[in-house]
């Protein structure tokens, strides 16, 4: 979850006025105070996914007036738009929080000439997955991984900004000669999967590197029903469509040295998705040239399955907007065992996707997975 103030997270679970604030960048900026234009917010929403390779993407409803020149703010040639959510206190005091910085993909307006504008865009990965290489690239063996990273990134964004979790591994070398084909976007998220990481841009427009949190954290945010609860409506399936409990990670390269190995297993008799139980064995396979050992190809199939654990259990819910939430973020689930029922149960969940209305009377629309025990055995 997004730094926040308690009182922010107080003034959440009661009467409450909300802020929003869009500012239009006609520069690359990074950080939580751009400058640039700002607009008025009429309505719209942030989706943010833990799953989709552009993790955040904006649908913005604006009262902008509609662009007739290339170098109007809300063109779609290059101009971001930075979204926030907060709340007023009174006495003109606001705490915003950022959602992050979108490209503006489709200014569209239904009623010419003076109607509302609809704004749809994109977090900067976009620019990643529109960037493919004119010919296929060849990375050295010793190549650094943070080397590999800033030219996949900075080729696109001269000026981003890169932030490792873990130094020792991002200054290590590739340890193979790769060439990637066309696509720089599937190469990147490849290498985040092969090193035991997901890259991504948060809401600070900073290219993130870091380890998924674990399924099993300290929830940071509760979702009841009740005084001051902020759960509006809940919905729930099981499921086990694209759900595994094995993953089978292996190196493949045009060398001599041996093919790298790794498989992972959910090894918990008490989960419903448990290897050796009645929902069956069910393996994912994942292959990269940058596994080059045993044991890089283990990491990658243990982090793989660790992103798995808690489904097939998936519930939508329909709460107060905190926008401080984002994906991974695990929350206590509290709602009645029964109708006018006075017995509360309690489950921690993992926020898969997130919707954050950009509207006064909107609600925020969670997506989640029931959090387990990790319990994880290796080959």
């Amino acid at each position: 979850m997004r730094a926040v103030s308690g009182k922010f997270l107080e003034t959440l679970r009661g009467s409450h006025l909300a802020a929003f604030r869009a500012t239009v960048c006609t520069t690359f900026q990074t950080g939580t105070t751009p400058t640039g234009t700002v607009v008025e917010v009429i309505g719209g929403e942030v989706t943010s996914s833990s799953t989709a390779m552009v993790r955040s993407s904006l649908q913005l409803v604006t009262s902008a007036a509609w662009p007739h020149a290339a170098d109007d703010v809300i063109t779609p040639y290059g101009n971001e738009i930075y979204i926030e959510r907060g709340v007023a206190y009174g006495n003109s005091l606001r705490e915003f929080v950022g959602l992050g910085y979108f490209r503006i993909d489709t200014p569209e307006q239904d009623d010419v000439p003076d109607g509302e504008i609809t704004i749809a865009g994109q977090d900067r990965m976009a620019g990643i997955v529109d960037a493919r290489f004119l010919a296929p690239r060849q990375f050295s063996a010793s190549l650094t991984r943070g080397a590999l990273v800033s030219t996949l990134v900075a080729e696109v964004y001269p000026s981003a900004v890169i932030e490792w979790d873990d130094t020792a591994l991002r200054d290590g070398t590739v340890g193979r000669s790769v060439i990637a084909e066309e696509d720089r976007a599937q190469c990147l998220q490849e290498f985040m999967t092969a090193i035991s990481k997901v890259g991504y841009f948060d809401h600070r427009g900073v290219f993130v590197v870091r380890t998924p949190p674990a399924v099993d954290g300290p929830p940071v945010w509760t979702i009841d029903a009740g005084s001051k609860g902020v759960l509006v409506r809940m919905s729930r399936a099981l499921t086990r469509e694209r759900v595994y409990n094995a993953v089978v990670a292996t190196g493949e390269a045009g060398d001599t040295a041996p093919p790298a190995r790794g498989v992972a297993y959910n090894l918990d008799p008490s989960s419903p998705t448990y290897y050796r139980g009645r929902f069956g064995p069910v393996p994912r396979f994942f292959s990269s040239p940058f596994l080059t050992t045993n044991a890089q190809a283990q990491s990658a199939a243990k982090s793989l399955l660790r992103q798995q654990l808690g489904l097939p259990y998936q519930v939508e819910l329909d709460s107060v907007p905190n926008p401080a939430l984002e994906p991974y973020d695990p929350v206590v689930v509290a709602y009645p065992l029964k109708a006018r029922s006075r017995s509360t149960r309690k489950e921690t969940h993992v926020l898969d996707e997130i919707k954050i209305p950009l509207s006064v009377g909107g609600t925020v629309k969670l997506k989640t997975r029931e959090q387990q025990v990790e319990l994880i055995g290796t080959d």
